[in-house]
């Protein structure tokens, strides 16, 4: 057996009948019980299919593009794990198929493998797990991989061979197989059935691995007999056949509903780690206000271009949550497609929200509409949060409405525009090769002082993460700002316009970067804890002149 290159144990979550059962999810709550037992926790992600990182892939196909600090394009479920257990992800928290052929492929013809004939396995088998050994470290007690795609998928075999060997070199006492599976309700049949999840492990044991737990998403309460013939036909302890049932009101809720069947405490005596006591009042706290709000309901719109897919503005939608946690309110979202404001018009889609937040995207589809909601709701007088390509909007229609620039526009979307506002950054314009070539990561700002932002901060500096290519174009800085446009936070190395805003409005923002990235439960991002309280005054009102009516 291999010697183990450091003291990090490790934990693998697979996932077997059907996809979407909540891996990610799942693996984040494991994280925070742990971390609340005290453990240092990381997590990764392995994605079996064969782009580099998703950041060349559609929303359509893949959902939102999570931007660690560093600057890596990343799956969603890594927001996940940033939001639930606090865990601070970087390059080595998604590895993919592609990128690991790469490597290999890349060594071969340096001549790496010095004459040898490169294959599957030992060689993807040999860089995947590699990547599982880049959590190892000192200050890492528990490591989390989460294996994307499900069990029976030929893209899948490689990761699951790979995570196989790994247990066997590091030892039983030093990794275990986590698996999530369906027991679906047959509604004809008024029953549950097993028989799925057994075949689902029967898969996973041709390959040589035998989960030690077994966490069962259901629809309805399981019953004893289902849990014993699940651990008799799938050799599984019956303590251990785990149930995860659909949570009443949110996915905050399924840390608490593992904690009550002591998931948490079956891992560390498994991995032979002391027990120490589970601290969650702040969790339980904060589950607890987001289904008991005191202060009611505030309706958002969040106006879109990839509205049809929801994953798509995943960060976005948990982070509004967050801002509402913050206000005790609920946050009802509005989806608005941008499309559909461009044949109906803005109040017809809009009237009677008490917010209007415009986020991310790229290309010319729905833009006008954007334009158009963002009008709205600056002549509206109604709290207004752009995000990215929102920021960039809310530019444009400044500009052509306010500042007489009626053609201004971005290059992106007419490159020949009199009043190119936005305009690709001067080092982007060298770029040919899409994926990974943005500006991605965190980067300083300097917020000004007596700006809705730095209300929002109390604080001057501060680092947010980054994901696009073009820019505010600084030849039409004085014009703007003679207008009434406020430059409130600036990337000063690069004197690039970071956060904008107008005082005349009770609460227009927008920033280049996407602050839903660094939002969590526990901590709503200043930027949403603000919008949402704006939101909340302004329904105030809303409601009070409805009264007098």
């Amino acid at each position: 057996m291999a010697a183990r290159s450091g003291k990090t144990k490790h934990i693998f979550v697979t996932g077997g009948v059907v996809s979407s059962l909540g891996k990610g999810l799942t693996a984040a709550s494991l994280a925070l019980l742990l971390q609340r037992r005290g453990y240092r926790v990381k997590m990764q992600k392995l994605d079996p299919y064969l782009n580099v990182d998703p950041g060349t892939m559609s929303p359509y196909q893949h959902g939102e593009v999570y931007v660690t600090v560093d600057g890596a394009e990343t799956d969603l479920d890594l927001g996940h794990y940033e939001r639930f257990g606090g865990v601070i992800c970087n390059r080595n928290s998604n590895y993919t198929s592609g990128s690991i052929y790469r490597t290999v492929i890349c060594r071969e013809r340096e001549g790496g493998y010095l004459g040898k004939t490169v294959q599957v396995i030992p060689h993807i088998t040999d860089e995947i797990k590699t990547a599982i050994r880049s959590l190892d470290a000192d200050d890492v007690d528990i490591a989390i991989t989460e294996i994307g795609g499900t069990v029976g998928d030929i893209e899948s075999l490689p990761f699951l061979e790979a995570i196989r060997q790994f247990r066997h070199e590091i030892g039983r006492q030093n990794g275990l197989f986590i698996h999530l599976t369906l027991v679906p309700y047959i509604k004809a049949a008024g029953e549950m059935k097993t028989k799925p999840s057994q075949q689902s492990v029967g898969i996973l044991r041709t390959i040589g691995i035998i989960p030690d737990i077994l966490i069962c998403r259901c629809e309805h309460p399981m019953t004893d007999e289902h849990k014993a013939k699940l651990a008799l036909f799938c050799d599984v302890d019956l303590n251990k056949v785990i149930e995860e049932k659909d949570v009443d009101h949110t996915i905050y809720e399924v840390p608490l509903e593992l904690a009550r069947q002591d998931v948490d405490v079956y891992l560390l005596e498994m991995l032979n780690l002391h027990v120490n006591p589970l601290k969650l009042d702040d969790w339980r706290a904060m589950v607890d206000t987001l289904i008991h709000p005191e202060n009611g309901t505030v309706e958002i719109a969040v106006v879109g271009k990839y509205i049809s897919l929801k994953d798509a503005y995943k960060s976005i939608y948990e982070s509004l949550t967050h801002g509402g946690i913050a206000s005790s309110v609920k946050v009802e979202v509005r989806m608005v497609e941008s499309e559909d404001i461009e044949k109906s018009g803005a109040e017809a889609l809009l009237k009677g929200v008490a917010g209007i937040l415009v986020p991310g995207g790229f290309g010319d589809r729905g833009i006008e509409g954007k334009i158009k909601a963002i009008e709205y709701a600056r002549t509206s007088k109604i709290p207004f949060f752009g995000i990215c390509l929102g920021m960039q909007c809310a530019t444009i229609e400044y500009a052509r409405n306010v500042c007489g620039m009626k053609d201004a526009n971005s290059t992106e979307f007419n490159p020949a525009t009199s009043f190119p506002v936005i305009d690709m950054m001067v080092e982007q314009k060298k770029v040919t090769e899409k994926g990974g070539t943005m500006r991605l990561g965190a980067y300083p700002c300097r917020v000004i002082a007596g700006t809705k932002a730095s209300q929002a901060y109390g604080k001057t500096d501060i680092h947010e993460r980054h994901r696009h290519r073009y820019e505010f174009n600084n030849k039409y800085r004085d014009q703007m700002t003679k207008q009434g446009f406020v430059f409130s936070g600036i990337c000063v190395e690069r004197d690039l316009v970071e956060i904008v805003e107008l005082k005349d409005h009770p609460w227009f923002m927008a920033c280049q970067f996407h602050p839903e990235f660094q939002s969590t439960a526990l901590n709503a991002h200043p930027l949403f804890r603000e919008f949402v309280s704006a939101s909340v005054k302004n329904r105030a009102k809303t409601d009070l002149k409805r009264t007098k009516k």
